[in-house]
């Protein structure tokens, strides 16, 4: 089988790889679609921090069930799915209170071991979630949606709040959707044009250039000088996180999603004088991934838009190349492994 091989930062190509065979409790997947996510671009360009070389990326992925066993939750080859990719230890303090999600030990496909950017994977059952009807190309969505989902869920984000997210990448996007569906007023920021024109077919309440306009200013007019409520960081930058900061009312949540490697400085003392509620979000959960897929398969929310490309797998190192060059025009580009 071919896979995507990345040997070092900034070297990337496809190799020939033997075809996994699946163990006791695990299943045999032909992969259909994977996502690049923003972790599989830093671990491209070297600027993911929890990346060991070398690596197959990726862990945004639908496929179809070719080899699996009998099992309680009547999966069957044939069936086309999406898997959880975080692979949790089960025996740390976080696994033991069920913060699977943020395990000690945890091994994310693509990250601290291979990924889906591969003919064929081998998945334990239980990481295996039914795709309920969604078309490959949605199910492939799933994982980055979870991101953004569960981030919201960390906060207290409630109807009539007003959110801000910093980041109209595919996980501000996501996120913004999120806080949408509790009932939020969202508005989202970023520096490239053609994302926040973008960002807007999902029905979000509007939009900051922040490369035309005073995030500042723009933030008073919107929330009539009291500041957000709710202020979601997913650029993964210093800067940004100081803006969420400053934007946020009193008594506001901060979210984290964005995941940088610099260090960032700043007085600790806004937070106490605001008294800021600041989450981190890491990953997700089952439950996210169940929950996403029931809304997105009852027509509630539809999230296909947010693809900008399809590319055939022999064009994966120019896909990379794509998104190494983004003028903002390319959102979420998605690698046809299979018919």
């Amino acid at each position: 089988m071919n896979v995507v091989f990345i040997e070092e930062p900034g070297k990337i190509e496809l190799k020939e790889r033997e075809i996994p065979a699946p163990g006791k409790g695990e299943a045999l997947l032909k992969i259909k679609y994977c996502g690049i996510c923003g972790s599989d671009l830093a671990t491209f360009t070297g600027n993911q921090p929890f990346t060991t070389y070398p690596r197959i990326p990726g862990h945004e992925f639908s496929a179809e069930i070719v080899q699996i066993g009998e099992n309680p939750r009547g999966l069957k080859p044939g069936d086309i799915v999406t898997a959880n990719p975080y692979f949790n230890c089960g025996r740390c303090y976080s696994c033991r209170r069920g913060i699977l999600n943020a395990c000690v030990s945890n091994e994310t496909m693509g990250v601290q071991r291979d990924g889906s950017f591969s003919e064929y994977v081998v998945m334990p059952v239980e990481r295996i979630y039914p795709g309920k009807g969604l078309s490959a190309k949605t199910l492939a969505l799933i994982e980055p949606f979870s991101i953004g989902y569960h981030a919201v869920s960390r906060g207290h984000v409630k109807p009539g709040h007003k959110v801000l997210v910093i980041g109209a990448g595919a996980i501000g996007i996501f996120a913004a959707i999120s806080a949408k569906l509790r009932g939020a007023e969202v508005h989202i920021a970023d520096v490239f044009a053609k994302r926040l024109e973008n960002a807007l077919k999902f029905g979000l309440d509007g939009t900051i250039d922040v490369s035309k306009e005073n995030l500042t200013e723009k933030s008073k007019e919107i929330t009539g000088g009291n500041g957000y409520d709710v202020c979601i960081e997913a650029v993964g930058s210093g800067a940004t996180f100081l803006d969420c900061i400053e934007q946020a009312a009193t008594g506001a949540d901060i979210i984290l999603i964005g995941n940088g490697k610099k260090e960032v400085t700043f007085n600790h003392s806004i937070l106490l004088k605001k008294e800021l509620n600041v989450f981190g979000s890491r990953n997700s959960l089952k439950k996210d991934f169940e929950e996403l897929i029931e809304l997105v398969s009852s027509g509630k929310v539809v999230i296909d838009p947010i693809i900008s490309d399809i590319f055939e797998m022999k064009d994966s190192v120019k896909a990379f190349d794509t998104l190494v060059h983004n003028d903002g025009s390319k959102f979420k580009i998605l690698i046809k492994i299979s018919d």
